[in-house]
């Protein structure tokens, strides 16, 4: 593997985990704030999506077979929609259903969005570790006004 290929392979990988940061930023901020769906996750185990708990530990409530059909979905997307050999981050989508066809805007955009992953990606592991340090989900710790972990009594510092 060449030199400048590798950085490219590596660059759109970082793209694609931005993509799907940015989209759990979202889905943190909706569940956090008791935004779900109607019915149910499971009728066979009785279980409805309000009764899911928000934050990281929601995970382990939905059942097995769910969070496979989730890694199968996410599996037959990567490898159909979009394939890891992609590598300019265009999988012919558009932007709001329109193309770019300015490179340098293109690119522009890009970049921003390449930004807006990475921070994207430190705010879902900051919120994953927050929840474990202080044992509140980001709603609990913004309702209770434990916007900081120092010195305010709460959590482990």
């Amino acid at each position: 593997e060449t030199e400048p290929e590798a950085f490219e392979r590596r660059r759109a990988v970082e793209r694609k985990h931005g993509r799907i940061a940015m989209a759990a930023v979202v889905g943190i901020i909706i569940h956090n704030n008791k935004i779900v769906f109607d019915g149910y996750i499971s009728p066979s185990n009785d279980l409805k999506f309000s009764d899911i708990p928000t934050g990281i530990d929601g995970i382990f409530t939905v059942p097995t077979a769910g969070l496979a059909q989730i890694l199968l979905f996410f599996g037959l997307v990567e490898l159909a929609w979009l394939p890891a050999s992609k590598y300019d981050g265009d999988y012919g989508v558009g932007w709001f259903g329109e193309d770019i066809k300015d490179p340098e805007e293109k690119a522009r955009k890009l970049n921003v969005e390449l930004n807006n992953g990475r921070a994207a990606m430190l705010g879902v592991i900051g919120n994953m570790v927050g929840e474990k340090l202080t044992g509140q989900t980001m709603y609990e710790q913004y309702a209770a006004g434990h916007i900081s972990p120092f010195g305010d009594g709460q959590g482990v510092f």
